[in-house]
């Protein structure tokens, strides 16, 4: 819908056509990753209710409601949510996102405890845990997000015992100049959407 995603590209392309685009990417990544057999792809989707009712997402992938609170509330959720072993989760503004990093990801958590992939804003565009040792307590609690402090805030919030790897760069769509950086070294992602509701 729009005003609920994209809010920053918005201020750049309109309301409308950042949720366009939005639902696009994310229906793209979807596409992408979820229909491989080496992990399960549940969606996190928010507002809680229209979007485990939604029809924009697809009927065959489980959803989770992502609740109250902060992106890191929100996430450290998730985490605890999930059952004993290894859990990755991305966010749908990257367009560079391919199996083949979540493939690493989960393939890094095999010697770490957790695993980032750094942007170059300072962020990171996937978070990673084991998932064998319970989710410590503080995790994600005070982080400066869409900061350039993100990713070593997350990190501060990790018992100083942890082995964390670190995948490549990737970078999310934030703002106009964002998606012409992309546009100008990967082509085009469309901002026009299938006819139907908007997020």
């Amino acid at each position: 819908m729009p005003g609920r995603v994209k809010t920053r590209l918005g201020r750049g392309i309109g309301l409308v056509a950042s949720a366009r685009w939005f639902r696009v990417q994310s229906g793209r990544l979807i596409r992408r990753l979820g229909g491989d057999a080496r992990w399960q792809t549940v969606l996190a989707v928010s507002p809680d209710m229209a979007g485990l009712s939604s029809r924009v997402w697809p009927a065959h992938l489980p959803r989770w409601a992502q609740g109250r609170g902060d992106l890191g509330d929100r996430m450290a959720r998730a985490f605890r949510a999930m059952p004993p072993g290894p859990v990755v989760v991305v966010g749908a503004d990257i367009p560079g996102i391919t199996a083949a990093h979540i493939e690493g990801a989960f393939r890094a958590l095999g010697d770490a405890d957790a695993v980032f992939g750094p942007a170059d804003d300072g962020g990171y565009w996937l978070v990673g845990l084991k998932g064998v040792k319970p989710v410590p307590y503080g995790f994600m609690q005070g982080v400066r997000w869409s900061t350039d402090d993100t990713l070593a805030d997350t990190l501060a919030t990790l018992p100083n015992d942890w082995r964390v790897a670190r995948l490549g760069v990737l970078n999310d769509v934030d703002t106009v100049d964002d998606l012409r950086e992309h546009e100008a070294t990967r082509g085009p992602i469309s901002t026009l959407a299938p006819p139907g509701p908007l997020l």
